[in-house]
């Protein structure tokens, strides 16, 4: 790992949610966060049902690492046996430590999420027979505009809007429709509307729907 990157500085409540001091946020739901991203990013991209051999999954904010966790086992589920492209850009990324920390709050998760973070003490890539991952390090607003790849699904989970505007910029949401391939979705916990209104113009149909928990909505979209 390079001393130039910058880790996130983390704080705990109660010993299990990690909080980032920089944004006053935690990095996922206080009440079950494998069920969050299960219910806003798998079934708000429509997976696992659109899997298939090749499907690329982006990302805005790497965080735990539990969303491609959790998307990770359930291609493996699907009965793929190919790998699955995962692609996140991280611009703090946690230390090691602090995602094996957050991560032991789901052991059902615990084979895989080892062999994520065996992996990533040599590097931001993770590949297995059953995935292809790789964490670009960096501000997204830099690295993804000169990124070459196509995406069939976007997760877009950045910290909140109000409190990290950065990785909700308007020239960022147009290069997240200009990566995304034709009939790819994003899916996102937010529904303020000026995220929903950027992604419009960045070529995305965009929906409301019912959020998960106590949020009362979140945004879907399909590239059109």
């Amino acid at each position: 790992m390079s001393d130039q990157i910058k880790n996130a500085h983390i704080e705990w409540r109660d010993g299990t949610i990690p909080i980032a001091n920089a944004f006053d946020d935690p990095y996922f739901s206080i009440n079950d966060g494998l069920a969050e991203t299960r219910f806003v990013f798998l079934d708000g991209n429509g997976l696992p049902n659109r899997f298939r051999d090749g499907f690329h999954v982006g990302e805005l904010g790497f965080g735990t690492g539990l969303n491609l966790l959790a998307t990770w086992q359930a291609w493996i589920d699907a009965g793929f046996e190919t790998p699955l492209r995962f692609t996140s850009f991280e611009a703090f990324p946690m230390t090691l430590s602090d995602m094996r920390q957050a991560l032991a709050n789901w052991p059902a998760l615990n084979a895989l999420a080892e062999e994520m973070l065996v992996q990533l003490e040599t590097g931001w890539t993770v590949q297995t027979p059953t995935l292809d991952a790789r964490i670009v390090i960096g501000d997204a607003r830099e690295t993804l505009p000169i990124w070459d790849g196509r995406v069939d699904a976007w997760f877009l989970d950045g910290f909140s809007p109000a409190k990290n505007p950065e990785l909700w910029d308007a020239n960022l949401m147009k290069a997240v429709g200009d990566c995304t391939a034709t009939g790819g979705t994003f899916a996102t916990y937010s529904a303020a509307g000026f995220v929903r209104n950027r992604l419009a113009d960045s070529g995305f149909e965009v929906s409301r729907k019912d959020g998960f928990g106590r949020k009362r909505h979140m945004s879907v979209g399909v590239k059109q």
